[in-house]
């Protein structure tokens, strides 16, 4: 009997596919059951089909070795992150990124170069899998090599065989650590802070491999990470070396007063003040207590802190100048003046007027007073712009990113309730764009808020459900710190995070609404401003009435380049005279004869009764009012 033999596959023989993915078989194994089957004598279609199974089960591999890569990434990107923020040694942290860097991209070097710009050239910071000690002493110039073009380009770049590969400027140097560490493909991608490359990452094989997008991006992340730890670091020195000044000023204040009990006296009480807490005030009251007189304290623009500055001669100011480049008490007149400046720009003056002389011995008392007070109005401005620089990004990202997760906790850590009532304004002005910013952080701690400055314009949130007074509030208080008018426009920002963003937009058009119609340093809300709160609101159909009132005249006039729009607002504003339109537009009656012909064609010819006129001119106003506000 001629009947061909089979034998089924074994009716497991499916289920053999998952127990390899479940125990992660190599590739290899996948073909085991087709084997077994084959040599069970199962036939084609038995073949076929497992031939399928073990195609998907592979494809299934696949995609589990890749999640599986991808979570091995993203928890190194978290483990990083955690480094960061118990940021304790540099070292450490760069240490631990660089190793993470090698592992994750499986390749058998992974380093770190920083540029120094005191020596103008590059040098090797850290190291893991490295064997040349050559290799990790290496210093070179600024653009050779690979590392070279990432820096100058800014540009992530790689390469499966360095040495035959022309794009980079090969050097000697170079080459010979290249090789000695026995180098052949590379992948380097800049270290930025901000816009400046401050080094390059780099990991590297002793063979020749291509890099996929996956592992430079990847590569990229974790060089933002050594970024961010090298920044800190660079931050936190600053600040020790800055509470390191202020430590040794601090000694040589006590130094020189404790020569006379008396202004060692007055310096001690000055000192304790500011330990406690105490504020400029108290100090000039310290001092009017010790010395006599009347005192008046003025900041760095001249305004008085304690104090009247009203009755002050003109000299005063001239003697200020010199008690600064001297660096001693000037008198001029009953009065005694002590100034205190940093960098060369003033910081604070002290005006003692009294009756009597004052000693040398006094006169120092004074000068303590102003390098005190100097010291008090520092801490301020440095704790001011740590807060404010804290507030300033949550408030950006409420902003521009209010997706991210975690907004919520960070305005509770900053004493911000998000569910409570909240007004947003945004405030237009010209001046100066610190002054600016510091008088916007300021209000926005005082007031349990934030700020932040974007450009010509300043934003705050600040508890409140009335923001037409709020905004008038900001544009008055903002106008006089700046000296110049400030144009400020707010809309309520309650209920979910993602408020704070269209609040923000609202806010912007009100401010341009105010500027366009001609109220530059004004204040006011959507709801206020009328007909134009139908443009500047949340919830507006403008476009739509646009379209559909004078939508074909706007049409026409973008394809034909005709003026069509420019007439209507002439003869509209000419009160619908034709011989005033043409005086206004510099053009024959009979053009505008023609364009009105037109405009009738397009709008129908019932376009000049009154309630469509008045529709028209609403439109048009509103057309001109769009081109003057963004985002509208």
């Amino acid at each position: 009997m001629e009947r061909a033999l089979t034998t089924p596959a074994p009716k497991s023989s499916a289920y053999a596919y998952l127990d390899l993915l479940a125990r992660e078989a190599s590739a290899v194994e996948f073909e085991g059951p087709i084997l077994q089957a084959r040599a069970a004598g199962a036939d084609s279609a038995t073949l076929e089909e497992l031939e399928r199974a073990k195609v998907a089960a592979l494809q299934v591999r696949a995609v589990l070795r890749r999640r599986a890569k991808r979570e091995a990434e993203l928890s190194a990107l978290f483990d990083t992150a955690s480094d960061l923020a118990g940021l304790r040694d540099l070292d450490a942290v760069l240490q631990a990124i660089v190793h993470r860097a090698r592992q994750l991209l499986a390749t058998d070097i992974a380093y770190m170069t920083l540029n120094d710009p005191e020596r103008g050239d590059t040098y090797m910071r850290v190291t893991d899998g490295s064997i040349s000690a050559s290799f990790r002493r290496l210093r070179l110039p600024m653009g050779a090599g690979l590392g070279g073009l990432v820096a100058q380009s800014g540009t992530p770049y790689n390469t499966a065989d360095y040495f035959a590969d022309p794009r980079f400027r090969h050097t000697n140097t170079i080459d010979v650590a290249v090789h000695e560490e026995g180098l052949v493909a590379i992948l380097g991608v800049p270290l930025r802070l901000g816009t400046q490359v401050i080094g390059v990452l780099f990991a590297a094989n002793r063979s020749a491999r291509p890099f996929a997008q996956e592992e430079v991006a990847l590569l990229c992340s974790l060089a933002a990470h050594a970024a961010v730890a090298i920044d800190t670091a660079r931050l936190l020195q600053e600040t020790r070396a800055a509470l390191a000044e202020l430590s040794e000023a601090n000694t040589l204040i006590r130094a020189h007063s404790e020569s006379i009990e008396r202004a060692a006296d007055a310096h001690d009480r000055m000192t304790g003040l500011v330990l406690r807490g105490g504020g400029v005030e108290d100090v000039a009251a310290v001092v009017t207590e010790v010395l006599g007189g009347r005192l008046t304290v003025l900041d760095d623009e001249g305004r008085p802190l304690v104090g009247e500055s009203g009755d002050l001669e003109v000299g005063v100011f001239d003697a200020a100048q010199s008690s600064r480049a001297l660096g001693r008490t000037v008198k001029r007149g009953d009065a005694y003046v002590a100034s205190v400046d940093v960098g060369a720009a003033p910081l604070c003056t002290l005006v003692l007027r009294t009756d009597h002389p004052v000693s040398d011995t006094d006169q120092r008392i004074l000068e303590r007073a102003a390098i005190v007070t100097a010291l008090l109005l520092l801490f301020r401005r440095s704790v001011a712009e740590a807060e404010g620089r804290v507030r300033g990004e949550l408030l950006d990202d409420l902003v521009s990113r209010p997706e991210l997760r975690g907004l919520d906790d960070r305005a509770r850590r900053l004493g911000v309730d998000l569910d409570a009532p909240h007004v947003l304004v945004v405030a237009r002005h010209d001046g100066q764009r610190e002054r600016g910013a510091f008088w916007a952080s300021s209000q926005a701690t005082l007031a349990h808020g934030l700020a932040t400055a974007r450009g010509d314009e300043v934003v705050l949130l600040l508890p409140g459900d009335r923001p037409g007074a709020l905004a008038r509030r900001v544009a008055a208080e903002l106008s006089a710190s700046l000296g110049r008018p400030a144009t400020a426009g707010a809309a309520p920002a309650s209920g979910p995070v993602t408020a704070v963003a269209s609040a923000y937009a609202e806010a912007r058009r009100c401010a341009g609404a105010l500027v366009a119609l001609g109220r530059t340093g004004d204040g006011a809300s959507a709801e206020e401003l009328g007909f134009v709160g139908l443009l500047v609101g949340e919830r507006r159909e403008v476009s739509g009435f646009l379209a559909g009132t004078l939508g074909p005249v706007l049409d026409y006039d973008a394809r034909r380049g005709t003026a069509l729009v420019k007439t209507l607002n002439a003869y509209f504003g000419t009160g619908g005279s034709l011989s005033r339109t043409a005086e206004a537009l510099h053009i024959h009656v009979n053009t505008v004869t023609q364009r009105l012909d037109r405009v009738g064609q397009l709008l129908g010819e019932d376009w000049q009764e009154p309630e469509r006129a008045l529709e028209i001119q609403l439109a048009l106003r509103l057309h001109r009012l769009r081109t003057h506000m963004p985002d509208a």
